[in-house]
C-alpha cells in the first residue's frame, strides 16, 4: 500500500495516470479485499495521512474532515462536543469501533445498518466531498452546509462507488445531538408476530433508532433462545418518553404472545457488539469465509430469515429497508446454498452481494443492475481510462469485457 504524504497524493496520482497504471482508491485499508477483487498486483493508494478534522461547526451540526480520519476517531472528537455522526459501526469494527476504518472508506462503500431506520443512510449525511479523479485532477461536490443545493448531486453518486469514480480526499457531514437516553427491547416468538408488530413499530409516531430481524443463529450468539427475533434500539432527549414507549411495545408483544426483555444501554450496545460479526483479523478470517451482503423487499425479510439456505448462518436484516449481512465459515457453507441464498433473495425483490469468500469460490461479488449502461456510462467519463479499482464496479458483474475490467 502507497501511503503518500498529503502534499505528495495529487502528483502521485498524476503520474500514475501518465503512466497508464491502474490503482486502487484506499483509506485505512481495512476492507479492500470486500467485493470484486482486483488484480494482485494492483497498485493500492491510501489517503490514510489525511486524517485531520478540519472544521466542526458545532452551531451549524456539520463537520469537515479528511477522508482518511478514523471513524472512531472522529465519533470521539464529536462526543466531546455533544454530538455524534448517525452511523454505526461498519461490520468487523469491534465493540469499541478500534477496527471502524476511515470515514472515506465508509462513504465509498455506502453501508449503513440499522441506523438506517431514523437517520437514513450513509449518503444522506454526506452535504459535501473533495476528490481525486482519476488524472489528478482536484474536485469539489456539495458544500459545507445543510441547505447546499447548487450543482449535481456528484456527493450520492460517489456514496457506495467503490473507488471506481475517484479518490475521496474530504468530506464534510451533518451531525446530530448525542441522545441522553437509549434503551431497547429484544423480541422473540412467532414471525408471524414479529412481522405484525415490525409493521407497527415502522409506522409509530416517535420512530424507533433501529427495528432489525435477527437470525436463529445470531440470537444463539447473543445468549438467547434459538429463534429469530427483532431488536429494537429507542432514543429520546426524554427518559419518561422512553419508559412509556416501551411499556406501550412491550403490552403489545406480551398480548400477541411474544417474549420480550427490556434492555438498559449497556446491554443494547453489547447486543449490537455481536451483530458486529468476529472481527477483520485476516489472520484469521481472509479467504476461509463468507460474508454476504443481503438485500430483500422490507415485506419479505420474515420469508428470507426462513428460508432453507439461511439455516444455521448468522444474520442480520434491518427491519425498514430489508438489507443486512450474513456470514459463516467456509466448511459451514458451501457455495452451491450461497447460490441458492442468492436466487432466493432475487425472488424475494432484492439481491446478494459477496463481500467475503473462500479462497477458490469465485463466485461473482455482484451481478449486472438493471442500470447497467447508465453505470458504465458515468464510469467513462470519470474514469476514460479504466484506471481506477478495475473488476471492482458495482451493478456490473465482473468478467471479459466489462466496464472496469
Amino acid at each position: 500500500m502507497i501511503t503518500p504524504e498529503p502534499d505528495a497524493l495529487e502528483p502521485l496520482v498524476r503520474e500514475l495516470h501518465r503512466q497508464a497504471t491502474p490503482w486502487l482508491p484506499a483509506g485505512q485499508g481495512t476492507r479492500l479485499p470486500w467485493g470484486a477483487p482486483v488484480a494482485a498486483d494492483t497498485p493500492v493508494v491510501s489517503c490514510r495521512m489525511l486524517d485531520r478534522l478540519l472544521e466542526h461547526a458545532v452551531g451549524d451540526f456539520t463537520v469537515t474532515v479528511q477522508a482518511g480520519m478514523p471513524l472512531r476517531d472522529l465519533q470521539a472528537a464529536l462526543a466531546e462536543q455533544g454530538q455524534w455522526l448517525a452511523l454505526d459501526w461498519p461490520w468487523g469494527s469491534g465493540a469499541d469501533g478500534q477496527d471502524s476504518g476511515s470515514i472515506g472508506g465508509l462513504v465509498a462503500r455506502g453501508m449503513a445498518a440499522g441506523l438506517r431506520q431514523r437517520y437514513l443512510g450513509v449518503r444522506d449525511q454526506v452535504i459535501g466531498l473533495a476528490l481525486l479523479r482519476a488524472d489528478g485532477t482536484a474536485a469539489r461536490a456539495g458544500g459545507k452546509v445543510v441547505k447546499n443545493v447548487a450543482g449535481y448531486d456528484l456527493v450520492r453518486l460517489f456514496a457506495g462507488s467503490w473507488g471506481s469514480l475517484g479518490l475521496i480526499t474530504e468530506l464534510s457531514l451533518r451531525t446530530y445531538p448525542l441522545p441522553r437516553q437509549r434503551r431497547g427491547l429484544w423480541l422473540q416468538g412467532g414471525l408471524a408476530e414479529l412481522e405484525r408488530l415490525r409493521q407497527k413499530l415502522l409506522a409509530a409516531a416517535l420512530a424507533p433508532e433501529l427495528v432489525d430481524w435477527w437470525s436463529a443463529p445470531l440470537a444463539l450468539a447473543a445468549g438467547q433462545g434459538p429463534q429469530p427475533g427483532l431488536l429494537v434500539s429507542l432514543a429520546s432527549v426524554s427518559a419518561a418518553a422512553i419508559g412509556a414507549q416501551l411499556t406501550e411495545i412491550t403490552s403489545e408483544a406480551e398480548a400477541a404472545g411474544l417474549q420480550p426483555q427490556q434492555l438498559d444501554s449497556e446491554r443494547l450496545e453489547a447486543f449490537r457488539a455481536v451483530a458486529l460479526g468476529p472481527g477483520l483479523d485476516p489472520a484469521n478470517s481472509q479467504g476461509q469465509r463468507w460474508l454476504l451482503r443481503l438485500g430483500v423487499l422490507p415485506s419479505q425479510g420474515m420469508a428470507l430469515l426462513g428460508d432453507p439456505a439461511l439455516a444455521g448462518v448468522p444474520g442480520w436484516l434491518e427491519g425498514g429497508s430489508g438489507l443486512g449481512l450474513a456470514w459463516a465459515p467456509a466448511q459451514q457453507l458451501p457455495a452451491y446454498r450461497v447460490e441458492q441464498l442468492r436466487r432466493r433473495c432475487q425472488e424475494l425483490g432484492g439481491a446478494l452481494t459477496l463481500l467475503e469468500q473462500p479462497t477458490g469460490a469465485d463466485l461473482p461479488a455482484w451481478e449486472d443492475a438493471p442500470s447497467r449502461p447508465l453505470i458504465e456510462a458515468i464510469k467513462r467519463q470519470f474514469d476514460p481510462s479504466q484506471q481506477l479499482a478495475r473488476g471492482r464496479l458495482p451493478g456490473v458483474r465482473p468478467g471479459p469485457g466489462r466496464s472496469g475490467s
